[in-house]
């Protein structure tokens, strides 16, 4: 079991702070904080942090390993993987075998190849904006458990104000507050979502990364499609 510990994650927090608060490009404090990550989880294979825009694309990465780079590129070429699904749901994702998990076909099958088994995936929220996640990848199975999600998503929450700070100064292109309020909107995405699962016999994570796929497609937000999915059901009938 790689279990992450709570205070190598606030120590390197500590380290890091003053660094990514000076730092002139995001890039460099994403690597920063994907090597802190690497640094405070024993047996790791791999780690990353990836920024995310309002329909699940990559704006910045940093990842230690090619491994880590291989699995997440699969992700957003596919729109399917569990560090998307842990951006687009606001939660941990844990995948305790890679190989035996049936959320994302797509992408098992697209790293069946590399030595990833396990995963920890939490996302990076700054207020109520879902800016990116972070993820542990293992070579073996069942590495990861709950506390290492709670552990993570405790680091992840530090890192995102620290990151969204930069963001504010260094990168162009931001989210438009329309947009940003768009994602923010949790219940029409769950909504949709729930309509998915009824409509397609879908389990939640499938109907999830299907709106994902979408969004992508018609380069539009996951609360637009939401919105879109849920305006297109007929009105119950009284």
């Amino acid at each position: 079991m790689n279990y992450l510990s709570l205070d190598d994650l606030t120590a390197a927090v500590a380290r890091i702070r003053g660094l990514l608060l000076t730092q002139e490009k995001v890039d460099n404090a994403v690597a920063l904080l994907a090597q802190a990550i690497k640094e405070s989880t024993p047996g790791a294979a791999g780690t990353g942090v990836s920024l995310l825009d309002w329909a699940g694309r990559q704006t910045s990465s940093s990842f230690t390993d090619v491994l880590v780079k291989q699995a997440d590129t699969a992700q957003y070429e596919l729109g399917e993987g569990p560090c998307l699904t842990a951006w687009a749901a606001e939660d941990v994702v844990l995948v305790d075998d890679v190989q035996a998990d049936g959320r994302w076909p797509a992408w098992t099958s697209a790293v069946a190849a590399l030595p990833i088994r396990s995963v920890v995936s939490a996302p990076l929220l700054a207020g109520k904006e879902a800016i990116g996640a972070l993820k542990i990848y293992s070579a073996l199975p069942g590495q990861f458990d709950a506390n290492s999600g709670r552990v993570l998503s405790l680091f992840a929450g530090t890192a995102a104000t620290l990151l969204a700070h930069i963001q504010g100064k260094e990168t162009p292109q931001r989210m438009t507050e329309e947009l940003k309020a768009t994602l923010a909107s949790r219940d029409t995405i769950n909504r949709a979502c729930g309509i998915s699962m009824e409509r397609h016999g879908m389990s939640q994570d499938q109907a999830l990364q299907r709106m994902i796929r979408d969004a992508r497609d018609a380069g539009a937000s996951l609360g637009r499609i939401s919105e879109k999915l849920i305006t297109k059901v007929p009105p119950a009938e009284r």
